[in-house]
């Protein structure tokens, strides 16, 4: 069985290394495991410095790739923290391994998702990460049910007709300008600018900025 191992550290001082992390930690001890159970290291995937709720790691998609392209048969990480930039994402990332046919190790959690006893923990993680989901979002519409009932308008706010009027003066002065310069002179976001010289064009405004 090929593993690959995946290490991340937060911090990390090039000056004084003694201040950072040390990736080692984590590192040592995962290739003691796959030693103890004579498991081939494929390679080694570190992120140094990089903190868990960055969008983009660079091991750490290197690593996906290696498992997309079949090059690794099993993952092993020191603790799911360490893995996952969210519980969301964690579920994902294991869900599309378990596709793969790679197998997922959890050194400190003692998880191990080719067992049935790992499948079963990944099982509860994955209801964790949907009842997250399901706080989130009743949150979100509570919030937009007490906020109208409170008289707020929810949504976008429009331009006054004469703003309106404005942007479409300024773009019929001179027909070559951008979006971007016609929203500078008029002093209104590129979108707004947009959409009403887009309505103007297609005929859905009049020069007043008026609803055809």
């Amino acid at each position: 069985m090929k593993v690959a191992i995946y290490a991340r550290v937060s911090t990390v001082n090039k000056k004084e290394p003694e201040k950072g992390q040390d990736p080692n930690l984590q590192l040592l001890p995962l290739r003691e495991y796959c030693i103890a159970r004579k498991l081939e290291i494929a390679g080694e995937y570190v992120d140094k410095g990089i903190s868990g709720v960055k969008d983009r790691r660079p091991e750490l998609d290197r690593l996906m790739e290696a498992a997309r392209k079949r090059l690794i048969d099993c993952i092993i990480v020191w603790k799911l923290d360490r893995f996952g930039r969210s519980l969301k994402h964690l579920v994902t990332a294991i869900e599309e391994l378990n596709n793969l046919g790679v197998a997922f190790v959890s050194y400190r959690e003692n998880i191990d998702l080719s067992t049935p006893s790992g499948r079963l923990m990944f099982q509860m993680i994955a209801a964790m990460a949907e009842f997250e989901r399901e706080l989130i979002r009743e949150r979100v519409v509570a919030g937009l049910v007490n906020a109208r009932a409170k008289g707020k308008k929810i949504g976008r706010k429009g331009l006054a007709p004469m703003e309106i009027k404005k942007v479409i003066k300024i773009y019929t002065e001179d027909p070559s300008r951008s979006v971007r310069t016609v929203a500078k002179l008029a002093k209104a976001s590129p979108a707004s600018a947009g959409r009403i010289m887009a309505d103007y064009k297609a005929g859905k405004l009049d020069v007043e900025g008026l609803r055809q």
